[in-house]
């Protein structure tokens, strides 16, 4: 199971006018900025674009200014995944060491979608042990009770992350992981479909 929220483009405007630099071809640009506030890449600029986008990643060097961030919320055994793309990336997450027992254990907050009834059993056991660790430590402070929380707990557990990224990045995820096992990755994909000229400046597919 993976959601996404509080997604945001930022910085096109910027990464177009950049990419005009290289053939001082600014007096060409006939982007704007609609009523609404959205910047919207004109027919010259979105030409351009799409060129660039084609010619190579070091033609497309604007796309890495074109940042997206967004809150992800993703279990353990996805976000093991995620962490492959280091380079042009940031995270802040949810506290694991933290906050583990700061509230209780329960079934939504781990990612138990696909699970048959029988493993569904299993994990719930596993849970109700997990809550009884953390009311044990509570009471007791002793680390011994969370050292069995880290421990024990599953990869299926969620974290939230605000991340950080770019479209060059999002080129290589989308590519990578469009046609991948797990869901979760499906889901990101199809998150990534919905950012502005997706079509044209990351999935890129005649």
């Amino acid at each position: 199971m993976l959601t996404v929220n509080h997604a945001e483009v930022l910085n096109l405007h910027n990464a177009m006018r950049g990419a005009r630099n290289p053939m001082n071809s600014w007096a060409r640009s006939d982007s704007y900025f609609n009523e609404q506030g959205q910047f919207v890449l004109g027919e010259n600029d979105l030409s351009l674009a799409i060129r660039l986008r084609k010619a190579g990643s070091d033609h497309r060097k604007f796309l890495r200014q074109v940042f997206v961030t967004v809150d992800i919320n993703a279990p353990l055994y996805w976000w093991k995944e995620y962490d492959t793309y280091k380079v042009s990336t940031v995270a802040n997450s949810t506290s694991t060491m933290h906050k583990i027992t700061s509230a209780p254990f329960d079934l939504p907050q781990f990612s138990c979608d696909k699970m048959d009834k029988g493993t569904l059993a299993v994990m719930q056991t596993i849970i109700d042990k997990l809550e009884e660790l953390r009311q044990q430590f509570l009471d007791t402070k002793d680390k011994q009770y969370w050292y069995d929380i880290i421990q024990l707990l599953p990869s299926s557990y969620n974290q939230m992350r605000t991340c950080t990224m770019n479209y060059e990045t999002l080129i290589n995820i989308y590519h990578a992981r469009k046609n991948h096992k797990l869901d979760e990755w499906h889901v990101f994909c199809d998150f990534i479909r919905t950012l502005p000229y997706a079509q044209e400046l990351i999935i890129c597919e005649e």
